[in-house]
């Protein structure tokens, strides 16, 4: 729960940085509409991340429309809500519109040795299918009109198909890409049409073999649409009469530019990312070849991107068109990774905020808990009748009048029961002992601490419940323990008052003649009234003395009682506290690493420092317990009672509110990461990290992070065409020291979209000229293909004398 409110403030807060970077006449824009079709249940992962990474940088992505033709809906493709719907519901359901499902038979149950063919011919053979997609497609083109406002130009569409290479429903490529085409082409006066290609190497585990198989049956039949001579038709325009129209193609290739992608870069090591980096290259190069040209581009003289540039450089000097790939990197502020660490920080500072409250001696722990002795002897005090009321007891009546002569040889215990029996004791229990009894019934320290308590989580706390725990625990501990001085003093009461019921023990074995009171001769019943008047002073005196004590030492046993319950609870909020800090660090942690070392070094002792320095100017404006007040956290104690995911949530608030809005939260990403490349130079003794050694470091991480992401085998360099894109903001200091790094040894294009944003800068490289033989997957996955094709595998929908030569 924590760990989920947590991350979502994170995503939440990285987005807002993203979205507020991007504001302004910088921000990108597509020139013509954009329309993704992804093909095949396997590209389905991809659809979400594809459109969400187009939202984050496209200022008109809210008219971008995305078809996905796949397994009929509902039909088991879990796949299909797990990419569409899990996306949406983090908080795209704006996009639920804009992303149609278009049915193809469907692949479940099928045999996987002639699944391929099967589905050819099933397309080819039921109408419904053609009949579908034509319905979807005119569907389609009619809600892009819909949104022809957020566009420059209505003339060119930009169609991009996204597949995976083992989806065996990329048998039907062609008929689906051609039939998208002619009916686009009826509302645009040009579609432009270029195909991703992933390969996923990391999936195929135990299936490699035939999965290769399958991959490299599409790139055999994707090298014959990508011939100069390629041609097709076919009866695909289907019209609501169920009347057939032929849509021709050709002689030419099938697509603009065919981009192949796989989570293997050409070093040969698989991605970190997955196949994350490979959606945003699809975004960012369709963002490249759709671009809104601003004015400042011409003006800042970096150079733009030209598809036929591109394409005449990719092809060979035997005309053949080359394929394409791209690599991508980012180095950008690490926004969710900062939010993160600024949480577990403020509530770190504010732990310690609660932890080093006022420093206070023992007495003045036990004056504001009521627990001083003194204090302790009063309230007692207060429990019992006033002790002048044992002057009411001379009026009891006495038995049977006896004389002093009588009286005089006995023991006090014994006079006072021939004088009055247990009258006088079951008085003074009645008047006494029972009242102060009933008195101290209604003690409830708990009740009586409660407004001490809460005071103490407000403002400049005088009492917290980490100060409690320690306060009342057993041990002594820096200052001493109220319990064990609360404990010592009842050792004490016990002590007084055993010497003083040891006392009354030898007073009533006293006989009366002894004893100190006035004796008026010839007047006995005088002497005899003296005599009792002696008994209550003396004896109930004691009595009273000694039931002081003992309610002096049951009040004690109450308060014992009391502060080991509130040690037990401030003890449980502490352990409640700090367990809520060990995982706020451990998500913070877990955050870091997952880009290269120079973006996210010392994320955690950098924005120790910012908190820190934040945290303190809000209280040096506002007061030193603002962060106690209603208006920030409240009472943390109280907030503890109902659970760590609520004073999580109360510090998420404060967290966007106060802190990521302040200043330091707001520096250009490379001011910011040069300071924290220096955070810890000084106490490690080590050099300061210059702003030119950064940025090469920068430059060189970029560069590496940016690999193109597809395996070659003897790729030479006279072959290989390459271009390299920036996008960031033309005015970074970053930037203007790319542009000069390596310019007289430059043997590449070098451009730059220009983006009115701080927080980072992406790098895009593009390269192609190679084909199909020279990938390190085709030329492994031809043995698995020709022994599963020898082993009766129909791997195609096309007879093999419509297929071109494997190479």
């Amino acid at each position: 729960m924590i760990r989920d409110q947590a991350l979502q403030y994170a995503e939440q807060y990285a987005a807002q940085e993203e979205a507020q970077h991007n504001k302004g006449d910088g921000r990108s824009s597509i020139h013509y509409p954009a329309l993704f079709l992804f093909l095949g249940d396997k590209v389905t992962p991809a659809i979400g991340p594809v459109l969400e990474r187009c939202e984050r940088k496209w200022d008109n992505a809210g008219g971008v429309m995305a078809l996905h033709a796949g397994s009929p809906s509902g039909s088991g493709s879990t796949q299909e809500k797990d990419g569409i719907k899990g996306w949406i519901g983090s908080g795209n359901s704006s996009v639920h519109e804009r992303v149609m499902h278009m049915a193809l038979p469907n692949t479940a149950g099928r045999d996987p040795r002639t699944v391929r063919r099967e589905l050819y011919r099933e397309f080819h053979e039921d109408s419904q299918y053609l009949a579908g997609m034509n319905r979807t497609l005119r569907q389609l083109s009619n809600s892009i009109a819909d949104y022809g406002r957020l566009y420059s130009s209505f003339d060119v569409i930009h169609l991009s198909v996204v597949t995976r290479v083992d989806d065996p429903q990329n048998v039907l490529l062609p008929e689906i890409a051609l039939l998208a085409r002619a009916i686009l082409s009826q509302s645009f006066k040009s579609v432009q049409t270029d195909l991703y290609a992933l390969i996923n190497e990391r999936e195929q585990g135990d299936n490699f073999g035939y999965s290769s198989s399958v991959g490299l049956a599409f790139l055999r039949e994707l090298d014959g649409m990508q011939a100069a001579d390629y041609a097709l038709s076919a009866p695909l325009l289907v019209t609501e009469e169920g009347l057939s129209i032929p849509v021709n193609h050709g002689p030419s290739a099938l697509f603009d530019l065919v981009y192949l992608l796989s989570d293997k870069n050409e070093r040969g090591l698989m991605s970190v990312h997955g196949m994350d980096d490979n959606y945003e290259i699809i975004a960012h190069i369709s963002l490249l070849k759709n671009r809104v040209r601003p004015a400042a581009d011409q003006a800042s003289g970096h150079g733009g991107y030209n598809n036929m540039t591109f394409k005449s450089g990719i092809r060979g000097s035997t005309g053949r068109q080359g394929y394409a790939s791209a690599g991508f990197s980012a180095v950008r502020r690490p926004n969710k990774q900062i939010a993160l660490a600024v949480l577990y920080h403020a509530l770190h500072y504010l732990a310690g905020r609660l932890k080093t409250g006022q420093t206070r001696s023992l007495k003045e722990r036990q004056a504001l808990l009521g627990l001083g002795a003194d204090s302790l002897r009063a309230r007692a005090a207060e429990l019992l009748p006033d002790e002048s009321g044992l002057s009411e007891m001379t009026g009891l009546m006495s038995h049977g009048r006896p004389s002093y002569s009588q009286l005089k040889m006995l023991s006090l215990r014994e006079a006072e029961e021939l004088l009055f029996g247990d009258g006088a004791q079951a008085y003074f229990r009645s008047n006494f002992t029972e009242v102060s009894a009933r008195r101290a019934e209604g003690i409830d320290p708990a009740r009586e601490w409660a407004g001490v308590l809460a005071a103490g989580e407000q403002g400049a706390s005088p009492l917290t419940f980490y100060q409690l725990a320690e306060w009342t625990g057993e041990r002594t501990g820096e200052g001493g323990s109220v319990l064990h001085a609360l404990r010592q003093h009842m050792g004490g009461l016990r002590s007084a008052l055993l010497s003083a019921q040891e006392e009354l023990e030898r007073l009533y074995a006293e006989s009366v003649e002894r004893q100190p009171f006035q004796r008026v001769p010839l007047l006995d019943k005088r002497t005899v009234r003296n005599f009792i008047h002696y008994l209550f002073g003396a004896v109930y005196g004691k009595k009273y003395e000694i039931l002081l004590l003992e309610s002096e030492l049951a009040l004690c046993l109450l308060y014992d009682t009391a502060l080991e319950q509130l040690h037990a609870t401030s003890k449980a909020k502490v352990a409640a506290m700090e367990a809520l800090e060990a995982e706020l660090h451990g998500i913070a942690l877990a955050s870091i690493g997952r880009s290269n070392e120079t973006v996210d070094q010392n994320i955690m002792e950098y924005y120790r420092g910012v908190t820190d320095e934040v945290m303190k100017d809000i209280e040096t404006q506002r007061g030193t317990g603002i962060f106690f007040s209603e208006r920030f956290m409240g009472s943390l104690s109280e907030l503890l009672d109902r659970g760590g995911d609520v004073v999580a949530d109360r510090l998420i608030g404060i967290c966007r509110r106060e802190l990521l809005s302040a200043g330091p939260f707001t520096l250009p990403f490379e001011e910011e990461l040069l300071r924290r490349a220096n955070v810890a130079a000084a106490y490690e003794n080590r050099g300061i990290v210059s702003k030119e050694e950064l940025f090469k470091q920068l430059y060189r991480s970029l560069e590496e992070e940016a690999a193109m992401n597809v395996r070659l085998f003897e790729y030479t360099q006279e072959h290989r065409h390459e271009e390299k894109y920036f996008f960031g903001d033309s005015d970074s200091e970053f930037l203007r020291y790319a542009f000069g790094a390596d310019e007289t040894t430059r043997i590449y294009r070098l451009g730059l979209v220009h983006e009115q944003r701080r927080s980072g800068v992406e790098k895009l490289n593009l390269m192609g000229g190679f084909h199909l033989e020279d990938l390190l997957y085709y030329r492994n996955g031809k043995v698995y293909y020709e022994t599963y094709a020898g082993n009766g595998y129909s791997l195609h929908g096309l007879e093999e004398e419509e297929l071109p030569e494997m190479r």
